[in-house]
């Protein structure tokens, strides 16, 4: 009896060693993974998740440059404030970038309808002009005059009487540089504007219009 309890024990003493073995192994994936996850580089760029975290999101775009130049001294004449703005935007990432350049003008209330239109247009024009003689392409310009009809200040008191300052404040041409971003919704006149503008250059280009310009050929 003696002899066989002795040559079992080296039989489970081997067995003990086995289990011992497996276990160190089973624990060592787990610290790899730690370590692997801990210690491997990640990128400073931000994922695009539509592209299943490839390459980087893309540069945000420009927005439009929008500001009011004042005419509050109630001439279309450009003053040395306006000139000084208008330099600015010359100077501007939008202007660069070659988009539309909308210029709105407006007026107050004085006169009749006929001259706040007329008044509105001409201090438009002044601004064009200076961005055209500044470089700018005549063709990236469009002038909108709205006269009197968007007035962004009361043009009388409740008591009836002028307000002389919410008429200064009336009297302005609203620049707005477009480019790659989404425009916002034109009114009914911009609208009109445009479409007038189509038409008259569709005639100018039509066989009758020109046989007329040129009944000798």
């Amino acid at each position: 009896m003696k002899a066989v309890r002795f040559s079992l024990m080296p039989m489970v003493a081997l067995g003990a060693a086995l289990a011992l073995a497996s276990c160190d192994r089973k624990e060592e994936p787990a610290g790899d993974a730690e370590g692997a996850g801990g210690d491997t580089p990640r990128s400073i760029f931000q994922e695009d998740p539509a592209e299943g975290g490839k390459g980087v999101l893309p540069v945000p775009q420009l927005p439009p440059l929008e500001t009011t130049l004042s005419f509050a001294d109630d001439t279309s004449d450009l003053t040395e404030a306006v000139r000084a703005e208008l330099a600015t935007i010359l100077d501007s990432q939008q202007v660069d970038a070659g988009g539309r350049i909308v210029l709105r003008g407006h007026s107050d209330s004085v006169g009749s309808d006929e001259e706040n239109l007329e008044a509105s247009r001409e201090r438009a024009e002044a601004v064009r002009d200076f961005l055209v003689e500044n470089g700018i392409a005549e063709e990236r310009i469009t002038v909108i005059a709205f006269g009197e009809q968007n007035p962004i200040s009361p043009n009388a008191l409740p008591d009836g009487s002028p307000n002389e300052e919410g008429r200064a404040t009336n009297r302005r041409v609203e620049v707005t540089v477009e480019t790659g971003r989404a425009k916002r919704e034109q009114t009914l006149i911009e609208t009109l504007t445009e479409g007038e503008e189509e038409s008259d250059a569709a005639a100018a280009s039509s066989p009758a219009r020109k046989e007329a310009r040129n009944p000798s050929q």
